[in-house]
């Protein structure tokens, strides 16, 4: 008998049939510490080639953080949902819309600056929300104040216009000193073929949590929708109609009746509405203009909005 401590090799070469990768790669690491056999194996770093973080956003910024190529990669594994979550629909975001990024983010004290790969920079909702709000018009489902004939579906926007300036029309005048961003309406046809057009919108609050319109809702004690939940982070809503918190401005500005519009807002801070769409007369743009002279703008307020394309 040998040494059992010895290894032996036959002298002939061994079948591969009998001698299984995992075998293969063993071999003559008998004698390597744990730490390095696992370095050498790749299980102390998850991001190892196409998975590490920063070969990832080099990949994507490359195409120009296609939304349709990042959704489709986040589809791919937990894995890569996980990362798309927390950096690549944070990216895709920043690119299309730095301003309006800026308004709404929360930087937890401490944390490394934006972009770099650990950095927690976060918003309510998740920034794969707030990446469907700039580039996804939601549609409209009937609700209890706006009545339509039929769903209309959603679907990708190509160019969005979100303005500060259009969204201080949808805030009452207490709630004047809230960060509100909404988008131009999306019109499509009417499914009952009528004149008029349907024009959904959607927006996104600037610190939600401390604004006051959150406060006003929460201090009338306005209940939140049974039936309806946000179609972009799918928590609940608020209806500002069922509220008394839609100003006239918001009827102006969209070019509707008073009673031909509702939006929600949900405790994220996103908002969504609908409305039908009339043409103007006359006396009816030179009220708008006087209610843009009136709303307060501020002279950097025309540089605030942002025109998201993909």
């Amino acid at each position: 008998m040998g040494d059992p401590n010895q290894d032996h090799f036959s002298t002939a070469p061994p079948s591969p049939m009998i001698i299984s990768p995992k075998a293969k790669l063993s071999l003559g690491l008998n004698n390597c510490h744990t730490g390095e056999r696992q370095k050498l194996f790749g299980h102390t770093n998850p991001n190892v080639g196409i998975l590490d973080e920063q070969v990832l956003s080099l990949v994507f910024r490359r195409l120009n953080w296609d939304p349709q190529t990042v959704c489709s990669a986040a589809c791919t594994s937990r894995r890569m949902r996980a990362v798309a979550g927390r950096i690549l629909f944070f990216e895709l975001c920043l690119s299309r819309a730095p301003r309006l990024v800026s308004s709404v983010l929360i930087t937890p004290i401490g944390a490394q600056p934006c972009g770099v790969a650990g950095s927690s920079p976060h918003v309510p909702g998740g920034w794969r929300a707030l990446a469907k709000l700039l580039l996804f018009c939601c549609g409209c489902e009937p609700s209890r104040f706006f009545e339509s004939s039929d769903k209309t579906p959603g679907h990708f926007a190509p160019v969005s216009r979100f303005s500060k300036t259009s969204g201080k029309s949808f805030l009452v005048r207490r709630c004047w000193g809230d960060v509100l961003y909404v988008s131009d309406p999306c019109e499509h046809a009417n499914p009952a073929g009528e004149e008029e057009d349907l024009g959904v919108y959607r927006g996104v609050f600037g610190g939600f949590m401390r604004s006051r319109t959150r406060a006003c809702l929460i201090g009338k004690n306005i209940q939140l929708e049974a039936h309806i939940r946000c179609p972009y982070c799918g928590a609940r809503v608020w209806s500002m109609t069922a509220a008394g918190l839609v100003p006239k401005s918001a009827s102006r500005r969209l070019g509707t009746h008073e009673d031909s519009l509702e939006y929600f807002v949900c405790v994220n801070g996103h908002l969504h509405g609908s409305c039908w769409l009339t043409r103007l007369s006359s006396s009816d743009a030179d009220d708008d203009d006087d209610d843009d002279d009136d709303d307060g703008r501020d002279e950097d307020s025309g540089a605030a909005d942002e025109t998201v394309a993909w």
